[in-house]
């Protein structure tokens, strides 16, 4: 087994890789370290999340004469995510050398940089946007450049920074090492290399077909699903999935938004991003979902480069990429460093043509899957409840439950006693109803849901175009009409006279509002709790017959 000591690196590179925890590297990293500490040129061909940022960060900070007053080494990034990801990992790296790493992208006050600029730096880690501004204010000289790495080089391609690469490439000395990732390699990367690197070792690492009696990390799986079905397939995807965290990939501004309003109206908690946001909301959105405030990100490709999230467990396609690269991009956001991960891809069925180009380009198959029934996601449902009475008999302290045990055995079967503990503790973890039957049967419209209503509430004089709110908790959790009004008008600027019907049924229930009042509604009902539990708040999607 190869350690960081093998790799003959300094001392001072391996303290700080003991302090982060680094017990041994990386397939890439074992592969990489030795001939960029040689000084070679390279060609690395590794999915994200293989390991590559230390794979050559630490040969740079081997290599590189530090404490100068302009920068020894350049890393080029696609997007302003991962130079401050690629920043931070150098600066932690070199923090016993004292490395004066500086991070340059767009969307960051660019006064500041220059300043640090000023001050010297040893690395800059940068977008070739931003590169290019400096060098065109002369605040970057790049003439005593050693190292220059181009992490993620398809990805600068495909947003269109070829010429940008090209410019940046011609101010850094024709002596440099030249270092070069890409996670695919189409002939344009190809050029590049030729172009650029000298004789360069090639490695590829983390890519292909798994090994003969290897399961591949990424479960790779596809629904083939109309249009107009999407939706709601996923969101019952999800129910069954249960993803720590998800990334769910639309093609347009617009779509991401659409989905992303519809996702947090079945009671998701989704975040957007695209380019339409400014940096500080992008920020925000990163924050909330990197402190799991948010499960879903729905994005574009170009807003979701670069972006590392450890907790990400399901990759989504809701629609089929157009090009077989920009697939194996997506999906290698999961399964990073060894862990398990799933992409999921919604296609149309004209599109499953382009599933089995993906196919012979990842050489790894993708099962159809058929979508889940309803009475797939009872099941589920109930599995879930059953894992999680197994943790509590295995881990939890039941002794002070004893004394309910025991009075109510007196009076019925213990059988009975249990069976309805294991009701009551199956409705407090379920989620709304069966919300997706229409998947089944479409025309199933909601009588069902309307059987039991325990309670209505005059209309609203003077009614305009109303809709309604569900809510996942009915009479079962002892929900009431003024439980309902009380919540709304306390965490609302509506008044009680506002709200229109109200219907309570077992385990969820609807109160009708003016339309332009449902997002208020379904935000302060998701803050508050209804007989001290949270609920499912969104939309209910169904028209009032």
């Amino acid at each position: 087994m190869t350690t960081f000591s093998d790799l003959a690196l300094r001392e001072e590179l391996l303290q700080s890789l003991t302090e982060l925890g680094y017990e041994e590297p990386t397939p890439i990293q074992a592969e990489t370290i030795p001939p960029l500490v040689r000084g070679a040129d390279l060609l690395g061909q590794a999915a994200t999340g293989t390991g590559k940022t230390a794979a050559f960060a630490l040969p740079l900070l081997q290599r590189i004469k530090l404490g100068g007053p302009r920068p020894r080494a350049l890393v080029l990034v696609p997007t302003r995510e991962l130079a401050a990801q690629v920043s931070e990992a150098i600066h932690k790296y070199g923090r016993h050398l004292g490395a004066r790493v500086l991070p340059i992208y767009g969307g960051a006050p660019i006064v500041r940089q220059i300043k640090s600029l000023e001050r010297g730096v040893d690395i800059v880690v940068a977008t070739p946007g931003r590169a290019i501004d400096h060098l065109t204010r002369r605040t970057l000289n790049l003439q005593d450049v050693e190292v220059v790495v181009l992490d993620e080089a398809d990805e600068m391609l495909d947003m269109g920074f070829a010429e940008d690469i090209e410019t940046i490439l011609d101010e850094t000395p024709a002596t440099r090492q030249t270092v070069l990732f890409s996670a695919t390699m189409p002939p344009r990367i190809k050029h590049m290399v030729k172009q650029h690197l000298r004789d360069p070792i090639t490695i590829s690492v983390g890519l292909g077909r798994a090994e003969p009696g290897v399961t591949p990390k990424i479960r790779q799986i596809a629904y083939v699903v109309n249009r107009a079905q999407k939706s709601a397939v996923l969101s019952r995807i999800l129910d069954i999935e249960q993803p720590g965290q998800a990334l769910v990939f639309c093609r347009t501004r617009a779509d991401v938004d659409e989905l992303t309003e519809t996702l947090n109206g079945r009671g998701y908690r989704a975040e957007a991003l695209h380019g339409g946001l400014s940096q500080e909301q992008r920020t925000k959105v990163l924050g909330r979902l990197r402190s799991e405030t948010a499960d879903l990100l729905i994005a574009t490709d170009v807003a979701a480069r670069g972006l590392d999230i450890e907790t990400l467990t399901h990759v989504v396609n809701f629609d089929v990429p157009s090009a077989p690269e920009s697939y194996v991009h997506r999906i290698g956001r999961v399964g990073r460093a060894g862990r398990e991960g799933t992409a999921i891809t919604l296609a149309q069925p004209r599109e499953h043509r382009m599933l089995k180009t993906i196919e012979r380009l990842t050489k790894q198959p993708i099962a159809i899957e058929t979508v889940p029934t309803v009475a797939d996601l009872k099941a589920r449902r109930l599995e879930l409840t059953r894992a999680a009475l197994h943790e509590s008999l295995l881990e939890d302290n039941l002794e002070p439950f004893r004394v309910v045990f025991d009075t109510l055995s007196d009076e019925f079967d213990p059988l009975n006693v249990a069976l309805a503990a294991i009701k009551l503790a199956h409705e407090a973890t379920s989620v709304g109803g069966d919300e997706d039957a229409e998947l089944d049967a479409p025309q199933m419209a909601v009588e069902r849901d309307r059987q039991d209503t325990t309670a209505r509430r005059p209309r609203r004089n003077g009614a305009g175009e109303t809709a309604r709110v569900f809510i996942g908790l009915g009479r079962v959790a002892h929900v009431r009409p003024q439980d309902l009004v009380g919540a709304i008008t306390g965490e609302t600027t509506l008044q009680g006279r506002e709200i229109g019907a109200i219907e309570i049924a077992d385990r969820f229930s609807l109160v009708e509002v003016a339309v332009d009042r449902v997002d208020e509604v379904i935000q302060g009902l998701r803050k508050t709790k209804l007989q001290g539990r949270k609920a499912t708040v969104r939309r209910e999607k169904f028209d009032r017959k």
